[in-house]
């Protein structure tokens, strides 16, 4: 009756449904939370859309991505432009002329620079070896103490100098007075949320979708029955996690509705500090410009993963890349299974990353 059998109803899963459906094939696609769209589930209430899993901005350089979603929804104009809260004092992110004048008072890119070389000489030339030594070798000392240290620690549940220097490499350092964080050529909010797109994604004929529905309570039952299926979640509990669990990182999140207007006056504002126990605070309504009489906040905070939370980042170090490479040889050897996603692949997808990974999929599979 179906060609496919698509486990997981997020954004991996939906592109992948809606693509082959385009091109005549039957899917089934289960979901065990009570809906659709995955982690960039959004909900309306107060007027204002709500980030039911944390923010959610997409970014892109790809045309052909950009192009691709704009089918499903209307983008905004929203710039991602976070600010940092260290014990009351508020900085620019990502690190840029503002935040370097706040910090230091100095005004030119030269005297910035000047600073965080005589900062970085601490190292005396050394390759960093961890993220503590990658964060000072970018932007130095101060920087690190006050805006990545705790935050850091706070978010992945170790210390700076356990952590491998990659998860900053990237960390965006800027000599302008420019406090967009993304150097992407396309960026925006979906009007209305991002649902929508999930939705219109999985609004096929040939796409049947149910929720509540727990892949697990009946496997072996879907591996008889479906030619093929494509997995999104965890591809350490696929195999029972019979050569050891992979480490995830998940998240809790506590909302407030607030008789207020405004409340921080940003979308997103991320504690720095080792004393206040969350990571960031989220207020909704900035990410549609939003003049709504109430205002939703939700507090983010990190945790470690354990079995029955939602896992969401992966913790990419040297044992569990390893771990996945074995994990992959064995997804190989299943031959009737696609892993795919960011639980999938145990790679940090970005949502542009994700769809360009679904459509590659569709045309290893189909092309």
């Amino acid at each position: 009756m179906y060609d496919y059998l698509v486990v997981g109803a997020g954004l991996f899963g939906a592109v992948f449904a809606h693509e082959v459906a385009l091109k005549g094939k039957k899917v089934k696609v289960i979901e065990k939370r009570n809906h659709i769209a995955g982690n960039i589930y959004t909900r309306e209430e107060e007027g204002i859309q709500v980030h039911q899993y944390g923010a959610h901005i997409f970014h892109t350089s790809d045309k052909e991505i950009w192009d691709y979603v704009n089918q499903f929804a209307e983008f905004n104009r929203y710039t991602n432009s976070p600010v940092a809260n260290y014990k009351g004092e508020i900085y620019n992110l990502p690190f840029n002329m503002n935040t370097f004048n706040k910090l230091w008072g100095v005004v030119t890119p030269a005297e910035a620079q000047a600073k965080i070389d005589e900062q970085r000489a601490v190292l005396n030339g050394k390759t960093p070896e961890n993220l503590e030594e990658q964060a000072i070798s970018l932007v130095g000392t101060d920087i690190y103490e006050k805006l990545i240290k705790d935050y850091t620690e706070k978010q992945w549940g170790k210390p700076t100098t356990e952590l491998p220097a990659f998860i900053i490499r990237r960390l965006p350092v800027r000599l302008t007075y420019d406090n967009n964080y993304f150097n992407d050529t396309y960026q925006g909010i979906p009007i209305g949320g991002y649902t929508q797109i999930v939705e219109k994604m999985l609004d096929h004929e040939s796409i049947d979708v149910e929720t509540n529905v727990d892949f697990f309570a009946n496997k072996e039952q879907y591996l008889k029955d479906f030619p093929k299926i494509v997995f999104t979640g965890m591809i350490d509990e696929f195999f029972d996690y019979e050569l050891g669990e992979l480490e995830y990182r998940s998240l809790r999140f506590q909302n407030e509705t607030l008789d207020m207007e405004n409340y921080q006056g940003n979308a997103v504002v991320n504690y720095t500090d080792a004393d206040t126990p969350y990571t960031r605070i989220i207020e909704h309504k900035h990410f549609e410009f939003g003049n709504q009489a109430k205002t939703i906040i939700t507090k983010e905070y990190s945790k470690t993963w354990e079995k029955g939370d939602e896992p969401y980042y992966p913790v990419n170090n040297d044992r569990n890349n390893h771990l996945y490479k074995s994990y992959k040889k064995l997804a190989y050897e299943q031959g009737n299974v696609i892993f795919g996603g960011r639980l999938g692949h145990y790679r940090y997808y970005d949502m542009h990353q994700v769809i360009g990974a679904a459509l590659q999929c569709v045309r290893n599979e189909l092309d």
